[in-house]
């Protein structure tokens, strides 16, 4: 086995990769992170039956470098470290994306119940208690890297529908970048609002993928320059249900559904698919739909050119008028682009100074 690097010289670091067939073909890394090397040599003796590659960390910080440069699939860490905790390093992990979904196995010599709800609030995902018995040790981490994997396959096909709806958005030139404007506007409503974390979440998810219905609509009427016929409006409405329908196997996108059916119903109950009225239509829907509806106004259509923000929002208050569009909720879309505008203006007039 390599020796064990000097602090700090990540190319350096030990790795270890042990074979069992039994396991299956493709190696899996596992990260040990212990400030102990008589702990990390523990874990590689009760490991060396399995056919894992093993890096190894001796504090958070180099724990973070690793990951920032290895794709790891599974983290054993143990609660106390030299820099930091073993929570800490839980806690860093989760609050980062692109490692939010690694498993955590959180070694410790404290069994408490405190110490296990400390370690589940920061992050943990399973907990091993010193002595740390082999065939416990060996059947959590096969338990949890069979988790990953089922994780990484919904993850990747998620990562699949938000490319398609990319490419939804790109196919006109016109309306490129509208799902990233949509998705800060609506999350920023959904903040005034005072909205949960879930719900903006949702909301950014939905400005993404509320249009992903449109992969099946024509080109000849999705980019038309003239307005639509009456069968034309019949397929360009089927956008709806159809996305509903791409993103219904996702369970982690359930609560972006209602956005992706229903922004395209009106207040008064005379919109689509399914004529919904008033607070009959999802609350998260109603927002999308105003950042939805202000960004096409004052974005260029091949059926129109762009309108100014002023205009645009009297369009809407015509709208509100109308009996279309929720009145409560539109006021407060108001004040947060009114906001917007003065900030701009504020920012330019300092830039030209």
């Amino acid at each position: 086995m390599t020796g064990v690097c000097t602090r700090g010289v990540l190319a350096s670091r030990a790795t270890v990769e042990i074979r069992d067939t039994s396991i299956q073909s493709a190696r899996e890394t596992l990260l040990v992170v212990d400030s102990d090397p008589v702990g990390r040599q523990l874990l590689r003796g009760v490991l060396k039956a399995a056919h894992y590659r093993i890096l190894e960390a001796v504090d958070v910080a180099e724990a973070l470098a690793i990951l920032r440069n290895e794709a790891v699939d599974l983290v054993i860490t143990d609660l106390v470290l030299h820099d930091l905790s073993g929570l800490d390093l839980c806690r860093k992990l989760k609050d980062d994306k692109s490692t939010r979904l690694i498993p955590i196995l959180l070694v410790t010599s404290i069994q408490t119940v405190e110490s296990e709800i400390a370690g589940l609030d920061a992050g943990a995902t399973e907990f091993l208690v010193k002595p740390i018995s082999p065939v416990a040790l060996r059947t959590r981490i096969r338990a949890m890297l069979k988790t990953k994997r089922v994780v990484d396959s919904l993850d990747e096909a998620e990562s699949i529908l938000f490319a398609m709806a990319r490419i939804v958005d790109t196919r006109d030139a016109d309306t490129g970048g509208h799902c990233e404007r949509l998705a800060e506007l609506s999350v920023q409503l959904g903040s005034a609002l005072g909205l949960p974390a879930d719900d903006l979440n949702a909301l950014r998810q939905g400005g993404y993928l509320h249009d992903i219905g449109k992969v099946a609509t024509p080109d000849a009427i999705l980019c038309k320059p003239g307005p639509l016929d009456e069968h034309e409006w019949v397929i360009m409405r089927q956008h709806t249900t159809i996305g509903e329908s791409i993103c219904r196997p996702m369970r982690s996108l359930r609560p972006v559904l209602p956005i992706i059916r229903h922004h395209h119903e009106r207040w008064d109950g005379g919109g689509y698919p399914d004529g919904l009225a008033g607070e009959q239509i999802p609350l998260l829907a109603r927002i999308l739909q105003l950042a939805d509806i202000y960004d096409a106004i004052i974005s260029r259509r091949a059926y129109k050119g762009p309108r100014p923000p002023e205009e645009a929002l009297e369009i809407m208050r015509q709208e509100v008028a109308r009996g279309w569009r929720d009145p409560d909720l539109f006021k407060l879309f108001v004040s947060i682009i009114e906001e917007q505008r003065r900030k701009g203006k504020a920012a330019a007039s300092a830039h030209r100074t």
